[in-house]
């Protein structure tokens, strides 16, 4: 069953399908038009790569923070700028948590 989140910003929402388990896809735009896939492993790497870290979001389209998750991700899963969504995720699944900082996310 799909799951209607907010944005990083909050500023729209999107609907996913699956888990960070088995992998999820993501729509997004006007009327849910744009589709991305992440998978399984790729949250794997995620979790792994940033455990017990602070970092920016990083929802930058065309130039994430060095570092940040919106870079990571565009390195390593999809050249879509996917973080505005990856990270609600997490943190809706209990993975992360939002950090007081608006643009930072604690992956646990």
């Amino acid at each position: 069953m799909p799951v209607t989140l907010r944005t990083w910003a909050g500023r729209s929402s999107f609907v996913y399908e699956g888990s960070v388990v088995n992998g999820t896809t993501i729509r997004y735009g006007k009327n849910y038009r744009w589709e991305v896939t992440i998978s399984p492993d790729h949250y794997k790497a995620l979790l792994r790569h940033f455990k017990n870290r602070t970092v920016d979001i990083g929802t930058s389209r065309t130039d994430p923070p060095k570092s940040s998750l919106g870079e990571w991700l565009q390195g390593n899963a999809t050249r879509v700028a996917v973080a505005s969504y990856v990270g609600p995720i997490l943190v809706h699944e209990g993975y992360a948590k939002r950090v007081l900082e608006p643009s930072k996310i604690h992956i646990l």
